[in-house]
């Protein structure tokens, strides 16, 4: 059938229209295709990524517009890019608007602090119960196994929205990685990447090792599990001290269960609070209907831990344990190598799911400290080679542990901290002694005080120093009176120690000097086989005897001297009544020694100016607070001195 001419027309038309628009498709730029979105920040990193994710938060009560309190919810990621394991993970999260952390998920503090804890300085996370990140090459790549997310909740103060209250930087604190600077992507997200330095060097986490090294620090503890049973196990928990200068006395251990566990039986220590009510009341006692709780020692999910005195050290229950029943005492290995670790055994019964011989998790979050000793920032527990014991039936071999871990601590001076001991300062050259600081070791917080506590210490004749605080008042008005010197009204405070120790500069000559040193202790408890160490910045090289301590030079210090008593003389008694005890104040006990130098090996030193004096003390590994002046080497001629010398002048004038 023919077309018609009009139609003909049309389809003409329409294919002139199409080809004109494809022509004008041709002629007109082309728009670039969209790029491909830049690879995920993690997919760069072939180490260690830690990504710092804040999700969200909102105003808490209470209401204050000077320093409001929000909550903040954020994760912590770890990602293991590299080649090797990563064992044992830490992160640093450097937070820094007065945050309190009030829980984190798949992570514990790794200074052994428990939740809620003050973190606004930053703090390091330990990895619980996943402390070891797989790598991709021994996992195909299985994220589960390679990465971790550690959910944070806690308060933030002052950062409302939308401003986001982010950390300074994150990093891996393992050693032998290096971290580059912290990134971040928008206003909520941080990011790091941190590459291992050399992976053949003894920091590797190789493929092929199953535990970590062990490690050295001024405090170790072992947690070694020596027998395993299905819903059960024997751990032996060991305390050593490496510290020259590190010591506890009547130490105390606390730690924290993380999956119901409990301390069925002791030998070695014992609780210092037996309680079971946890338990019964509990899941603990749902499980075990058919045990008897009251023969059970401790359910506290903290519990804490004594020694025991050497009179149970035989006990054919609670002792027999080597290295056990010393009334809590360890001391420095210079002291006494047999005497620089406790050890004790406990029975832990577990809960499920870990109903199994093999389920094995040792308590986190550990603290030990003592009554005037050093303070110790304990680590998270670390997995390492299983301890080995010596037969104990004389058998020429050695039994190895199931499992051990060991928790790395070391001496730490916190800001906060007060010191327990004083230093005061005398010499030959001034007849007024300088006693310890107004409140050294702090103030009674007593508002019906009536003593200044900023007021410097008044000075004193050096015979006052034997005087009780409470009992030298009028010494103090006395002294001040002679030697015509102003009386603040209040009085200064006490120093408030139980024990000070005096340095007295004895005499300085050509060829050498001598001090005296004498330890006081004002405590209602004696120290047995108590220890000093004075350290003298430029004096030391010139040591040449201690007369009545033992004392010697630091093994591997040019510094410090460090002194023992003798044997018999190795008590330091506490205090005592008088021998008139309605009158006569109460004695401390003393210890005193005069201690020699030469000059010859310590040219140019200026023994009364400063040098023969010491820049730190310690005693028992507690450092002692310092005097904050010096004697001065003024003439030592009193008011009623100068009067009657006066007067003797005016004679002799008239007598001319």
């Amino acid at each position: 059938m023919a077309v018609p001419a009009q139609l003909h027309s049309i389809i003409f038309s329409f294919i002139l229209l199409l080809l004109s628009l494809f022509d004008n498709s041709l002629s007109q730029p082309q728009t670039p295709s969209p790029a491909p979105a830049p690879p995920p920040p993690f997919d760069s990193c072939n180490g260690i990524f830690l990504s710092y994710n804040y999700t969200g938060g909102h105003a808490i009560p209470p209401t204050d517009p000077t320093n409001q309190a929000y909550r903040f919810e954020s994760t912590l990621t770890v990602l293991n890019n590299g080649r090797h394991e990563l064992k044992s993970w830490k992160a640093f999260v450097g937070f820094q608007h007065q945050e309190l952390l009030v829980s984190a998920s798949n992570a514990v503090l790794a200074d052994g602090s428990s939740f809620p804890a003050e973190v606004g300085n930053g703090t390091v996370l330990a990895g619980f119960p996943i402390s070891d990140l797989k790598s991709a090459v021994e996992t195909a790549g299985d994220r589960a196994q390679m990465e971790v997310r550690v959910g944070l909740v806690g308060t933030q103060f002052g950062v409302a929205a939308p401003d986001v209250p982010m950390p300074l930087n994150i990093s891996l604190v393992n050693n032998g990685y290096s971290c580059l600077n912290a990134t971040n992507q928008g206003n909520n997200v941080m990011h790091v990447c941190c590459i291992q330095d050399d992976i053949n060097s003894d920091s590797n986490n190789g493929v092929n090792d199953e535990f970590l090294a062990r490690q050295e620090g001024d405090l170790v503890i072992m947690y070694d599990v020596i027998r395993a049973y299905t819903d059960n196990y024997w751990a032996q928990v060991s305390i050593s001290i490496h510290n020259p200068l590190g010591r506890l006395d009547k130490w105390q251990l606390s730690f924290d269960w993380m999956r119901e566990e409990f301390i069925y039986a002791m030998r070695g220590a014992y609780p210092y609070v037996v309680d079971t009510t946890d338990c019964i009341f509990g899941r603990q006692g749902q499980h075990y209907k058919e045990m008897d709780f009251s023969q059970v020692l401790n359910c506290e999910r903290r519990p804490t831990i004594v020694d025991l005195p050497p009179t149970r050290a035989n006990d054919s229950i609670l002792g027999r344990i080597p290295f056990c029943c010393r009334n809590g005492t360890i001391l420095p290995p210079l002291m006494d190598p047999s005497k620089s670790i406790s050890s004790f055994n406990m029975q832990v019964y577990k809960m499920p799911p870990d109903l199994n011989r093999t389920e094995l998790v040792p308590p986190q979050n550990w603290k030990i400290n003592g009554t005037l000793n050093p303070e110790y920032e304990c680590g998270s527990p670390i997995r390492v080679t299983p301890s080995q014991f010596p037969d104990p039936s004389g058998l020429p071999s050695a039994t190895a542990s199931i499992a051990s871990w060991q928790v790395v601590c070391s001496i730490t001076q916190s800001k906060q901290a007060v010191p327990r001991c004083c230093v005061s300062y005398s010499a030959f050259f001034n007849d007024s002694a300088i006693p310890c600081n107004t409140c050294a070791c702090g103030c009674n917080s007593n508002p019906s005080q009536t003593c200044s506590a900023t007021e410097p210490a008044l000075l004193l004749r050096p015979n006052a120093l034997r005087i009780p605080f409470e009992n030298r008042t009028a010494e103090q008005l006395s002294w001040a009176d002679i030697k015509q010197r102003s009386v603040p009204n209040p009085l200064p405070c006490g120093d408030n120690c139980g024990v000070s120790i005096n340095w007295h500069l004895l005499s300085d000559h050509k060829d050498g000097w001598t001090a005296r040193i004498t330890l006081f202790n004002w405590g209602d408890s004696s120290f047995e086989d108590w220890f000093a160490a004075v350290q003298l910045d430029k004096a030391v090289p010139g040591f040449e005897e201690v007369y009545t301590f033992n004392g010697s030079k630091l093994l591997g210090s040019n510094n410090t001297l460090f002194m023992q008593g003798r044997p018999g003389l190795n008590y330091l008694l506490a205090e005592t009544d008088g021998a008139k005890p309605k009158k006569d104040p109460r004695l401390p006990g003393t210890q005193q020694s005069v201690i020699s130098f030469k000059k010859k090996s310590t040219p140019g030193i200026e023994v009364a100016a400063g040098d023969g004096f010491p820049t730190k003390v310690l005693f028992n590994g507690e450092e002692c607070a310092l005097p904050t002046r010096l004697p001065s080497k003024a003439p030592m001629v009193s008011g009623r001195s100068s009067v009657f010398g006066f007067l003797t002048l005016a004679l002799l004038l008239l007598m001319q």
